[in-house]
């Protein structure tokens, strides 16, 4: 027997139905992979752009986390990232004294988080910012599972350590991911190597001197991205 709804997440599934496009789902279908052996196989889509479920977020909230949980096991792919909005700035609430719930319950839903925004758009904002100051152990347990999401929440986030100049876990998992079979995982890696190369440029050339000849070349051009142009072009000649 199916669970009745209570009242907030019936109005927010309300709201989002409300503003379904049935181009842009069709669109949005086809550009995460929906087909058989797609990444994204069988997602369900109602149409709806990303700044309009951030408007949705900001006009229910405070969304409980009970309900962002019912809401994230949705079969459709913005409910779920409104749920994973919500929990977002339940986690950044002034009291902070969510944090722990908001991150268990993120690790607790993690085969709700399978597609590479749902991972982007929450995982450096919660799993990140817990980690601080805590070991990050569960980070290199992700990076070796089996599953491309938590792979890739692995990597990304450490986005957060970035920021603050701590590039240790994330070298250490790029490491990792290195010979990984996914290129949504070589586009994830080189984008954090990118950002640590944006901070210090010394410490993404020490790290790639060793690798880049055998880097795969979709996470070599991520990486390398931003830095000088003759530069790039010797990574990607093998001149370095």
């Amino acid at each position: 027997m199916t669970e009745p709804l209570n009242s907030m997440e019936s109005e927010i599934l309300k709201s989002l139905h409300n503003l379904a496009n049935h181009a842009l789902a069709q669109s949005a279908s086809g550009f995460f992979k929906t087909e058989p052996g797609g990444y994204g196989e069988g997602d369900q889509f109602i149409g709806i752009r990303v700044p309009v479920i951030r408007q949705q977020v900001k006009q229910f909230k405070p969304v409980p986390l009970s309900v962002c949980e019912k809401l994230l096991s949705s079969p459709f792919h913005e409910v779920r990232m409104f749920a994973l909005l919500a929990m977002v700035e339940i986690f950044n609430c002034k009291k902070n004294d969510r944090r722990t719930a908001v991150y268990q319950s993120y690790m607790a839903n993690l085969r709700y988080i399978n597609n590479w925004d749902l991972v982007d758009c929450a995982c450096y904002k919660i799993v990140g910012p817990f980690l601080e100051d805590k070991p990050r152990d569960v980070l290199y347990q992700l990076a070796q599972s089996n599953n491309l999401w938590e792979r890739r929440i692995a990597i990304v986030a450490t986005y957060h350590f970035i920021k603050a100049g701590d590039f240790k876990d994330t070298l250490a998992i790029a490491n990792l991911l290195q010979n990984d079979h996914h290129d949504l995982i070589h586009k994830a890696v080189g984008w954090m190597l990118k950002l640590v190369g944006q901070q210090n440029e010394s410490c993404l050339l020490d790290y790639l001197k060793p690798r880049y000849g055998d880097m795969p070349r979709t996470l070599l051009r991520t990486a390398i991205e931003k830095l000088p142009g003759q530069l790039r072009q010797d990574l990607l000649n093998n001149k370095f």
